[in-house]
C-alpha cells in the first residue's frame, strides 16, 4: 500500500510539491486527485508531520465559499458542538457511515440507470441530472426521512448511553449541586 500512496510535500512557502510528478501543484490539483480516488498523503517538508486532513479541510472551505455550499450554518454549528463532547468519536463514525451509505445508494442508482439507458445514451452526470430533475422531490423526501430517522436513532442511542451511565454511577454518592435538595438531610 505504501507504494500506491502518492506523497505530496508542503513547503514553508505554502507550495505543494508532488513527488510522483516532480512538479508543484495547487489545491485544485489535490482536489482532482480526490475526485480520481487517488490515495495520497500531504506531509510538511520540514517536519514530516501529516497535513492531509488540513489540506482536505482547505479544499472543503474553498468549496463552501464557492457559492453553492453543502453545509448550512446550523449544521456547522451543531458539528462544532460535538468537539470535546463525549460523543465526538461516535459522531465522526456516524457521519462517515452515512456518507458511505449515500455513496453506495448513488452508485446503485447510476448502475441501474446505465442498465436501462445504456452506457452511451448520455453522460453519467447528464443522466444523474435528468433523474434528479424528475425524481428530485421524491429523493429529497426520502433523504429527509432517512436523516430524520438517523437523527432519532442517534438521539435514542445518546439517551440510552446517558441512562446506562446514570445506572452505572447510581451507587456512588456525589456532592450535591448548589441549591439541590439533599436526599440524606434528616436521615440519621
Amino acid at each position: 500500500m505504501a507504494e500506491k500512496l502518492r506523497l505530496i510535500k508542503k513547503y514553508p512557502n505554502r507550495r505543494l510539491y508532488d513527488t510522483k510528478t516532480s512538479t508543484y501543484i495547487t489545491l485544485v490539483d489535490v482536489k482532482a486527485l480526490v475526485l480520481q480516488h487517488e490515495e495520497f498523503q500531504v506531509v510538511d517538508a520540514k517536519t514530516g508531520d501529516d497535513l492531509t486532513r488540513s489540506i482536505l479541510m482547505q479544499i472543503i472551505l474553498e468549496e463552501e465559499a464557492g457559492g453553492s455550499p453543502m453545509f448550512t450554518s446550523d449544521l456547522l454549528s451543531q458539528m462544532i458542538r460535538f468537539y470535546g463532547n463525549a460523543m465526538q468519536g461516535m459522531m465522526g463514525k456516524y457521519l462517515e457511515g452515512n456518507i458511505k451509505a449515500f455513496n453506495e445508494m448513488q452508485t446503485k442508482l447510476k448502475d441501474q440507470a446505465r442498465s436501462v439507458y445504456g452506457e452511451n445514451s448520455t453522460s453519467s452526470n447528464d443522466l444523474w441530472a435528468q433523474f434528479l430533475g424528475f425524481q428530485g422531490p421524491a429523493m429529497q423526501s426520502m433523504m429527509t426521512a432517512y436523516m430524520e430517522q438517523s437523527q432519532t436513532m442517534f438521539q435514542q442511542m445518546q439517551e440510552k448511553l446517558q441512562g446506562q451511565t446514570r445506572n452505572l454511577f447510581s451507587g456512588f454518592q456525589f456532592p450535591n449541586k448548589a441549591g439541590a435538595p439533599d436526599e440524606t438531610a434528616g436521615k440519621k
